[in-house]
């Protein structure tokens, strides 16, 4: 019995022990126990082991500009379309040099998944489990400081968002999606009398492959949207995020450490359209896995569509599209907790979470005392270079993102409708920074309350008491996502109320607490309408995306008359 493992070297290799089945060798890996619990979150105090290892690794990556080539089956590709990562925070500073894939090699690419998915999807669970067990110790302890640094200055991440996002939720994605799937081989069909027949049912990949497409803002969604297919079976083009794309190649190379085989995985950078155009014009494509904006979702949706009469099947397509996330404030609410969380909703990572809160109703009857506690607060806020731990949050991802954000802070200048009573002032001088902006609208329809901004600003709307009720329509009726929301009060009619009328609002809803934060396990993430298809990755269910079960029926009693008994009455 064959196994497709990649050749490891002793001290990487998964814990394995030689067996023999059938007259041949079998690698039968030893497996610890799952238990699905998350990582630990360091806490990066001074003179603590984590925060000085995490000093070195941040000298070692700034040093040098590191250079990343494409990689197609294990082998390495360079084309003379050349591009750098650069950090946010300080643009001038090339943190990595990399290669955009052109068609030609895309193509390559996906040859040799779909000639890999084959080999892959026959190897047993249980060695795809300690490849994922292994990947996860390796992220949590040896490579914890390196993904960190990455995503810091490559992202302009502070350590504790790089620490949650990097090193917690990686590893939470890695180890909890593999317990799930553990989960699921347990239910098998029922098999009345096992004398005559068993019925069982197989967890498959499908064939063809899969093309993942992540975003800059989060490094565990870049390994998740990669890793989870391949665990289900599958094999992938991983098209990383131009913003990201250090620590997604530290992601990529701990998998091969941890015994991911050559060609399952393909790290592939491109462009967005030519890469959007290769995959949805190849028969192989079994599905999209995506981050990223409406637009291009919608694209590649409009695509696969107008393609779909030559697919081998019909793709898959997951997508998150990002959010309006909303406060909700009620007259009963702790105007303290609403002053912190929504500061900290708003602003950490600049406001560039998916689950960011964006705008926020309050009554009349709290705004005085939530807007003095939001103008108190937002002043300490300091916005710097991420390797400065007192630093709260710092610059925004690139040019792009700069141009898009400061848009909507002149438009608030300019409109008589808006008011802004905090921040508004930006330079991309030496990094694209961007003060956290607090603005008042008087128009709750205004573009600034309904569409995504992605940025450091948050647009407040002051509603009447009494309006209640009308206001909360507001919530659903004016924009077109539906991601993450929150509601703030003490009055349980309120909640009550609440929970139906923000129903189909958002796919994370929260009480009393902030729109951001979903941990992989507890809140599985994601949103409806342009949201996106809200699958929601952390949960038990998402790896069902991927792919195709069996059912399988075997009899050992045959079948030697082909009439029925009533027949014979």
């Amino acid at each position: 019995m064959l196994r497709f493992m990649r050749n490891l070297s002793p001290s990487s290799a998964v814990p394995q022990t030689v067996v023999r089945s059938l007259g041949s060798v079998v690698i039968q890996p030893k497996l610890k126990d799952f238990t699905i619990s998350n990582e630990p979150i360091l806490t990066y105090r001074k003179d603590s082991p984590e925060r000085k290892a995490l000093k070195q690794a941040l000298e070692s990556t700034a040093a040098t500009c590191e250079e990343v080539p494409i990689v197609i089956g294990g082998k390495e590709y360079k084309t003379d379309k050349v591009m750098h990562q650069v950090m946010p925070h300080n643009h001038a500073h090339k943190l990595a040099k990399f290669y955009y894939a052109d068609k030609k090699l895309l193509e390559k690419a996906i040859k040799t998944a779909v000639e890999a998915q084959v080999k892959w999807d026959r190897v047993p669970l249980e060695e795809r489990f300690a490849i994922w067990e292994h990947a996860a110790d390796l992220i949590a302890g040896k490579y914890r400081q390196e993904l960190n640094a990455a995503t810091m200055l490559g992202q302009a991440k502070t350590v504790i968002q790089a620490e949650i996002d990097a090193a917690c939720e990686l590893v939470d994605f890695i180890r909890i999606h593999a317990f799930f799937l553990k989960e699921c081989v347990k239910y098998q069909p029922i098999s009345e009398d096992l004398k005559v027949t068993k019925n069982s049912l197989r967890y498959r990949g499908i064939d063809g492959f899969i093309a993942a497409v992540s975003p800059f803002n989060f490094t565990a969604i870049g390994g998740n949207l990669a890793y989870t297919p391949a665990l289900m079976g599958n094999a992938v083009l991983w098209k990383p995020s131009d913003t990201a794309l250090l620590s997604n190649w530290r992601i990529f190379n701990i998998m091969r450490e941890a015994g991911v085989p050559d060609g399952v995985v393909n790290f592939v950078p491109a462009d967005g359209p030519v890469f959007g155009d290769t995959i949805t014009a190849s028969p192989h494509l079994a599905g999209i896995n995506f981050t990223g904006s409406v637009p291009t979702f919608n694209r590649l949706w409009k695509q696969v569509g107008e393609n779909l009469d030559k697919y081998v099947n019909f793709p898959r397509l997951i997508g998150e599209c990002g959010g309006k996330n909303f406060h909700f404030v009620h007259s009963s609410a702790d105007v303290q907790s609403v002053v912190t969380t929504t500061l900290r909703s708003a602003f950490e990572y600049s406001g560039q979470k998916c689950s960011a809160c964006s705008r926020m109703y309050v009554p009349e009857s709290l705004w005085p005392d939530i807007k003095a506690g939001l103008l108190c607060e937002v002043k300490k806020l300091k916005i710097d270079d991420v390797q400065d731990m007192s630093t709260f949050t710092s610059a925004v991802i690139d040019d792009k993102a700069f141009k898009r954000i400061t848009g909507y802070i002149e438009h608030a200048k300019k409109s008589p409708n808006l008011e802004i009573i905090a921040g508004g002032t930006y330079s991309d001088d030496k990094g694209y920074f961007i003060d956290p902006t607090i603005v008042v609208s008087k128009d709750p329809k205004d573009r600034i309350m309904t569409e995504e901004i992605f940025g450091p600003l948050v647009t407040i709307y002051v509603y009447k008491d009494s309006d209640l009720y009308d206001t909360m329509k507001l919530v659903h009726t004016t924009t077109q996502f539906a991601l993450t929301g929150a509601v703030f009060g003490q009055d349980e009619s309120f909640i009550k109320c609440a929970l139906e009328e923000f129903k189909m609002s958002a796919g994370n809803f929260y009480i009393n607490d902030k729109s951001t934060g979903a941990v992989v396990g507890q809140q599985p993430f994601g949103g409806g309408r342009k949201s996106g298809t809200n699958d929601k990755a952390g949960g038990p269910h998402y790896i069902l995306r991927f792919t195709s079960p069996q059912s399988i029926k075997e009899t050992f009693v045959p079948l030697r008359d082909i009439n029925y008994p009533y027949m014979c009455d």
